[in-house]
C-alpha cells in the first residue's frame, strides 16, 4: 500500500486570517474602527477560493473567520438591532475590531523580538573548556549503559512508544469542501426568475431545493437585494410565510405621484 504524502502550504504573506484581514484594511486604506464589512467579507471569501492546497488546520482558522464576517454582515443586513441592557444599539463589528487591534499591537513589536532571539542564539555559553575536551575524549563503554535497564524500564518505554502510534493512527481528518454556490450568483438566480407582476414565494423555494447550505444563501441572497432596494418582500398572514416581488420603480414613482 503506497504511502500518502502530506504537504504543508505555508502563506508567504499571510501567517493567519487576521494577518489576511490587515493587509486589505492598510491595502485600501481603511478605517480598522469602520470596517465595511461587505467589502472585506467579499475580498477574504475570494482570497480563500483561490487557495488550492492548504494545512487542515490553518484551514480551520480561515474558515472560522470567514463564518464570523457572514455573521457580522447578516446582523448587519437585518433590521432588528441588537441592544445591551440600557437599551444601546451593539455594533456587531465591535469584538472584531478589539481582536484586530490587539492582533495589531502585538504583530508590531514581532520583528523586534525576532530580532533580540537573533542575537540571543548568536551567543555562545561560557564553559569550562579543560573539563569538557576530558568529558569528550572519555570512552564509551556500552555495557555500562546497557548495566541500569531492567524489564521494568523496557516495558515503560515500549508503552509510551505503543501509547505514541494509537495517537497518531487516531488522529481526526478534516475535510474542507467547497460549496459551489455563491450570493452573487444567487441574486443572479432570484432576480431571473422575478418577473414584473409575479411573485415568489420563500416556501416553494425551500421545497424545490431544500438543500440547507442552500437555503442559507438563498436567504442571504435576498437580505442583499433588500438593502440595494432592488426588491420588497409581502409577509403572509401569521409570518408563516413570505413573497418576494422585483421592485417596480416606475409604478412607485406613479404612486408617490
Amino acid at each position: 500500500m503506497a504511502k500518502e504524502n502530506k504537504f504543508e502550504v505555508k502563506l508567504p504573506l499571510f501567517e493567519g486570517p487576521f494577518d489576511l484581514l490587515l493587509f486589505f484594511i492598510e491595502r485600501d486604506e481603511l478605517d480598522i474602527c469602520d470596517i465595511p464589512i461587505a467589502r472585506v467579507t467579499d475580498d477574504f471569501l475570494n482570497y480563500i477560493d483561490h487557495l488550492e492546497r492548504l494545512n487542515v488546520e490553518v484551514a480551520s482558522e480561515f474558515i472560522l473567520v470567514a463564518a464570523t464576517l457572514m455573521r457580522i454582515k447578516v446582523k448587519i443586513l437585518l433590521p432588528r438591532p441588537v441592544t445591551d441592557e440600557e437599551g444601546n444599539e451593539l455594533d456587531p463589528r465591535e469584538e472584531l475590531v478589539k481582536h484586530l487591534l490587539e492582533y495589531k499591537k502585538y504583530k508590531s513589536v514581532i520583528s523586534a523580538l525576532s530580532k533580540m532571539e537573533s542575537d540571543r542564539l548568536d551567543r555562545g555559553k561560557r564553559g569550562n573548556l579543560k573539563k569538557e575536551i576530558l568529558l569528550l575524549s572519555e570512552p564509551i563503554n556500552p555495557e555500562a549503559d546497557l548495566q541500569d535497564i531492567d524489564l521494568y524500564k523496557m516495558m515503560k518505554v515500549f508503552q509510551k512508544v505503543l501509547k505514541r502510534y494509537q495517537f497518531e493512527q487516531n488522529k481526526p481528518i478534516h475535510q474542507v469542501v467547497q460549496y459551489s454556490y455563491t450570493i452573487e450568483k444567487q441574486k443572479e438566480r432570484l432576480m431571473e426568475r422575478l418577473v414584473y407582476g409575479k411573485r415568489l414565494s420563500f416556501i416553494e423555494m425551500i421545497h424545490e431545493n431544500p438543500e440547507k447550505i442552500l437555503v442559507i444563501f438563498n436567504f442571504l441572497s435576498i437580505l442583499e437585494l433588500l438593502q440595494l432596494k432592488q426588491i420588497v418582500i409581502r409577509v403572509g398572514q401569521g409570518f408563516n410565510n413570505f413573497w418576494i416581488e422585483r421592485k417596480d420603480e416606475s409604478r412607485e414613482a406613479a404612486t408617490a405621484d
